[in-house]
């Protein structure tokens, strides 16, 4: 799946395909039913799929103080988006001149000139354009214009109530991985290079593998039965802790899986890691005893929910 730049003209074989726009953060349910509805539509008339996403988020571009909140990277969406069935992803990036673009002139130099849509489909509350200034009816009246097809796809429902981005960050952050899961169709993961750490795990038995938690949202502190998947594919069962490690001073925030019967060197590595469930909220410990028959129990209970 190739990877384009949204500042520069498509290749030849990518032009003239149907392209989902948005920024799917997540890429939840409601945001697959628009690429799938992409996808569909590029198939049956013999096009290219593509699905156009914003790095970073147009968010972060107006509130750069905001508290990091991402679900997913451009890795992992690319990944996401090729298992869908799309034949290439487009990373508009946003700036002060693409945010200073209209509607009309994002339609006219983005989509028609450097893409050559034949058909875009967005979601139904999809805004774009400078001061929010096109909506779904600005880009239907721009297609007729243009010469492409715009279509809106209404947004998906669980129990009575649209699947969000905001749905699914409420529910990590209150440690329910569980139905984040359930909105995104496969569990929330955080994914990231190993690096050294002050290696106090190993002194108590439990190796952990340190991830920064960079642009992801925080989800509750606390332990984790987790999933972790290696670069070569692997799978590998283990506990977490997510936060910043009351034990230890100073305080580090780190995503910091220990996987069971897992003794190989993954420094410098990229690893992708699961949350599967919360299993209980960060604490102090007075000794280190006292933090290993915790961390046993926590494990013993982490293998049973994986199981």
């Amino acid at each position: 799946m190739q990877r384009l730049d949204g500042d520069l003209p498509a290749p030849a074989e990518l032009r003239g395909g149907i392209v989902a726009l948005g920024n799917f953060d997540g890429f939840h349910l409601g945001h697959q039913a628009v690429v799938g509805r992409a996808v569909e539509r590029a198939r049956a008339a013999g096009r290219p799929a593509l699905v156009a996403t914003f790095d970073p988020h147009p968010v972060r571009h107006f509130r750069p103080d905001a508290p990091p909140f991402r679900l997913t990277t451009l890795d992992q969406r690319q990944r996401l988006f090729a298992a869908a069935g799309a034949d290439a992803m487009v990373v508009f990036r946003f700036d002060g001149t693409l945010a200073g673009l209209t509607a009309e002139e994002f339609v006219a130099e983005r989509l028609v000139g450097l893409l050559g849509v034949a058909g875009v489909v967005t979601g139904e509350d999809f805004t774009f354009g400078r001061h929010r200034g096109g909506n779904v009816g600005v880009l239907a009246a721009q297609g007729g214009a243009h010469g492409f097809a715009a279509e809106a796809v209404g947004p998906v429902t669980l129990d009575g109530m649209a699947v969000s981005s905001s749905r699914i960050r409420a529910a990590l952050q209150a440690g329910n991985p569980r139905e984040a899961a359930r909105l995104l169709t496969r569990p929330f993961a955080i994914e990231g290079v190993v690096q050294h750490g002050d290696k106090l795990g190993r002194t108590i038995g439990y190796p952990t593998a340190n991830i920064d938690l960079g642009k992801y949202l925080r989800p509750a502190y606390g332990i984790y039965a987790v999933r972790g998947r290696l670069a070569d594919g692997r799978l590998l069962d283990g506990a977490a802790n997510l936060g910043v490690r009351p034990t230890f001073d100073p305080p580090k925030e780190l995503l910091e899986p220990y996987f069971f019967d897992f003794a190989a060197d993954l420094y410098g590595q990229v690893i992708e890691v699961e949350l599967v469930e919360y299993l209980r909220a960060e604490a102090r410990f007075d000794t280190l005893d006292a933090l290993t028959a915790q961390m046993e129990q926590d494990c013993a209970r982490a293998r049973e929910v994986l199981a």
